[in-house]
């Protein structure tokens, strides 16, 4: 344990000393104690990034029960911040039943305040009848917000800030961190060259312009998939090819979803694909592309290395899978996620709404909704300024 501590202590020093904006922050909390006997409870992927945000919150004198998200949880970074006092759950080598055991012993843990990543905490809470006992939190994806204002719409009687509501997320996060770190991250585990290959994304929301953006940037040729008529104008008008996912089944080589919503790639999809097309995911959940469908089909399953699995499937054809369906930035092979300066970024968000959520709930409505404006802006000065662009 000693050693996965150090490994940790030491890689979340480098991050720290590169993340101004929650330096900042943890100084203003310490000071200000804003959660001073509040007990927040975490689903959120577990890297050193995040370890970051829960030495904020835990400086503004927030108790912290945590867990991590499937498949993508850090164990070193698990052990340093156990070493740091908190109660942090789970492991990289976790089942799907495990996870779910661990969110249900974060809700058990009775938070006052929520951190969720996919509404997990939201709906487990409402499930178990303790809304009454959240005076509020936040949601970091556009998945949870799916499900906040669907499954969940009507039953929050505590209010949500849905950190993937705010344009700077959006553009800072999403388009560019998520765009460059699930590139790389491709580029990483296949080590296949970009130039001149066929890629196709699925969405054009904030992330798969991003993924576009950079896969264009190293020369690679990119399709957009997209049911939503104006995501699919825009993308035509920043010269895509945009057409239906059927119809780019055969001409791609390589296949990103960044939807948010499950079903995306079906059996009949992929019985459309080429021999040895190439399947990742960049969505939250690991739902988009049909992978029970796909193993069902197998004939053969190879596990390559720990994120890249060859499906060989009946005909001949095989199709290679990324991180088994899930996140790939965060699920493959020594993943990195999204850039420091991105995730300080994202995270002082977290953390200034989570400080409106526990000093000041009245000022807030029940239910999902955007960070208030006035944080976003006052983010927006400090980001520029942490940047020198204004000098």
């Amino acid at each position: 344990m000693s050693e996965l501590f150090d490994r940790g202590e030491a890689r979340i020093r480098w991050i720290r000393s590169r993340m101004p904006l929650l330096a900042d922050a943890r100084t203003e909390f310490a000071a200000r104690q804003p959660f001073a006997g509040r007990r927040v409870g975490m689903s959120l992927h577990l890297e050193p990034k995040t370890a970051v945000l829960l030495e904020v919150l835990a400086a503004g004198g927030a108790e912290i029960v945590a867990t991590g998200n499937f498949g993508t949880t850090q164990d070193d970074v698990v052990a340093f911040l156990r070493g740091q006092g908190m109660t942090v759950l789970g492991s990289r080598d976790d089942s799907l039943e495990q996870h779910h055991r661990n969110v249900a012993a974060v809700i058990d843990a009775k938070p006052d305040i929520l951190l969720d990543n996919g509404a997990d905490l939201a709906a487990g809470i409402v499930a178990a009848g303790m809304a009454d006992s959240v005076i509020g939190g936040t949601e970091e994806t556009t998945s949870g917000a799916l499900r906040l204002r669907s499954e969940l719409a009507g039953k929050l009687p505590f209010p949500t800030i849905v950190i993937n509501d705010s344009l700077l997320k959006a553009i800072g996060e999403n388009r560019h961190a998520v765009g460059q770190s699930v590139v790389e991250s491709i580029m990483r585990i296949t080590n296949l060259m970009i130039p001149g290959g066929r890629f196709v994304i699925a969405g054009y929301g904030w992330c798969g312009r991003g993924i576009a953006q950079y896969l264009r940037a190293f020369g690679g040729r990119v399709a957009i998939a997209e049911v939503d008529e104006i995501k699919a104008f825009e993308a035509a008008l920043d010269g895509y090819r945009v057409d239906e996912l059927e119809n780019l089944a055969e001409w791609g080589q390589v296949f990103v979803t960044a939807t948010g919503h499950p079903g995306v790639i079906t059996r009949d999809i992929i019985d459309r694909m080429n021999d040895g097309a190439v399947l990742a995911n960049a969505g939250h959940f690991p739902w988009e592309i049909d992978v029970d469908a796909l193993y069902a089909d197998a004939e053969r399953l190879t596990q390559l290395d720990s994120a890249i699995e060859r499906v060989d499937l009946p005909g001949g054809r095989h199709i290679v899978l990324l991180a088994g369906g899930r996140m790939v930035n965060l699920a493959g092979t020594n993943p990195k996620g999204n850039s420091l300066e991105s995730m300080d970024l994202g995270f002082l968000l977290q953390s200034l709404s989570l400080e409106r959520v526990a000093t000041d709930p009245e000022s807030l409505i029940a239910g999902a909704q955007p960070v208030p404006d006035d944080i976003e802006r006052e983010i927006a000065r400090r980001f520029v300024r942490a940047l020198g662009a204004n000098r």
